[in-house]
């Protein structure tokens, strides 16, 4: 007995020791069970993943971001952009590197969608056809859409997009990436927004010149001076627009030229509006003879640029454009002029309260945010706005539109009147005010 209980012990001992010498079994991705052994199996075991599951289904249909079967790899990305959780963002980066240029685009709208909810039915993967091997879309036409200043997205994201910005598997899948940094301000990628500027595809350049005008990164400016004299007049136009709002003083003589020679009237604007955002003592003379010009492009920049001028000799020819002048955007570029020059009331007539009450104007309230935006830099600009918020007239679309203002240029002055806007009894005003303290606190050192 005693004999056969040691025997026991002695195979138990080496059972143990067999177990512990063996390897670790490696844990292997949940796949579909054996019988989806097709692709068309494959694929709609992924459709109803995505179908009935949430973020706990991503392990399962991850692994089929490398499948051999494209159709079955589309499948697969279509299923986590819809998903669209934060678990989505680990395969989506993953699914930038696949060679197919569809899936690199599905793969960064995804990734667009998270950090902007709706974007996958705007963007261009709304518009993707495949006609056999090829993708046909179509980008919609200038996107301005831009992540709230308190959003950030993962640098790794950044770095994904970037290396498709200059080495997608189409020029569609380039221009795309592209947009969406400039969508997510994506600092770290202004190196390869740069280099995708030397390509020759107009779309892929096009994207990349928003893109830095979005994230502002000034010393990107000296990088695109060779697309001031483009053949293409939209790379031409943004490229003339972005060296103004980059700032970049060192093409103010070429501006110069541009605005002599040309005889295309938008090029001649932009390259007026350009050197508005430079504004040079040198430039006075130029600025006072365009500010009469029967074009009212041209005199609204002329008007800018006296603004930031701030040379009070100018008030008065000033105001008289801004009391004689019809045109509804060129009288708001007076008014903007009139209030840099310190023109600071909020009384009826006022050029403030114009640009105020323009915030009303389905048409030019687009046109009265930047110039408030930028005149709100001034705390003396914003002390007079602030009574504006509480004025028993005042209307939705000012609060909305002064809660935008504020966030993007108040200071610390700034948090009490939008933290009291936050409690507005109109709930679209209240949330205004809310979205408007987050970006505001996420901007404040």
């Amino acid at each position: 007995m005693n004999s056969n209980r040691c025997n026991r012990w002695l195979l138990l001992g080496c059972l143990v020791l067999t177990a512990a010498s063996l390897p670790a079994q490696q844990s292997q991705p949940q796949t579909a069970p054996p019988q989806y052994s097709t692709p068309k199996e494959r694929s709609k075991y992924v459709k109803d993943l995505g179908k009935t599951g949430g973020s706990e289904s991503i392990p399962k249909i991850a692994p089929y971001l490398a499948d051999p079967n494209l159709d079955v790899r589309l499948d697969a990305v279509k299923a986590i952009v819809d998903i669209g959780t934060e678990s989505s963002l680990d395969p989506l980066i993953k699914a930038t590197h696949d060679n197919d240029p569809e899936i690199q685009i599905r793969a960064t709208d995804g990734l667009v969608n998270f950090y902007l909810p709706g974007y996958v039915k705007t963007g261009l993967t709304a518009s993707l056809r495949r006609a056999g091997s090829s993708i046909k879309g179509k980008f919609s036409d200038r996107n301005n859409v831009v992540v709230d200043g308190y959003v950030h997205a993962r640098p790794e994201i950044i770095a994904a997009l970037g290396q498709l910005a200059t080495g997608g598997a189409s020029m569609d899948a380039r221009a795309n990436a592209a947009r969406a940094l400039g969508i997510l301000r994506g600092r770290q990628a202004v190196p390869q927004l740069e280099q995708a500027l030397r390509t020759k595809d107009t779309q892929v350049i096009y994207e990349s010149l928003v893109a830095l005008e979005k994230i502002r990164d000034e010393s990107a400016g000296p990088q695109l001076a060779f697309l001031l004299h483009d053949l293409n007049e939209k790379v031409q136009l943004t490229a003339i627009e972005a060296t103004g709002l980059l700032l970049n003083r060192g093409a103010s003589d070429e501006l110069r030229d541009i605005l002599d020679r040309s005889k295309n009237m938008k090029v001649k604007r932009a390259a007026l509006t350009a050197m508005a955002q430079m504004p040079d003592p040198k430039l006075h003379g130029v600025y006072v003879a365009y500010l009469d010009h029967k074009d009212e492009g041209l005199r609204e920049a002329a008007a800018e640029g006296l603004g930031r001028l701030k040379n009070p000799d100018d008030l008065p020819v000033l105001e008289k454009e801004f009391s004689n002048e019809t045109k509804t955007e060129a009288r708001l570029s007076d008014a903007f002029a009139l209030v840099d020059l310190g023109k600071h009331g909020m009384g009826e007539f006022d050029p403030l309260r114009y640009l105020v009450n323009n915030l009303n104007s389905a048409a030019y309230r687009d046109v009265a945010i930047p110039y408030l935006t930028e005149l709100a830099r001034d705390p003396a600009v914003r002390q007079a706005l602030y009574p504006a918020l509480k004025e028993a007239t005042a209307t939705k679309d000012e609060k909305t539109g002064l809660a935008q203002v504020l966030a993007a240029s108040g200071g610390e002055d700034a948090v009490a009147p939008l933290q009291a806007l936050s409690q507005d009894s109109d709930n679209d005003v209240a949330q205004a005010g809310l979205l408007a303290v987050k970006n505001l606190r996420a901007r404040l050192p």
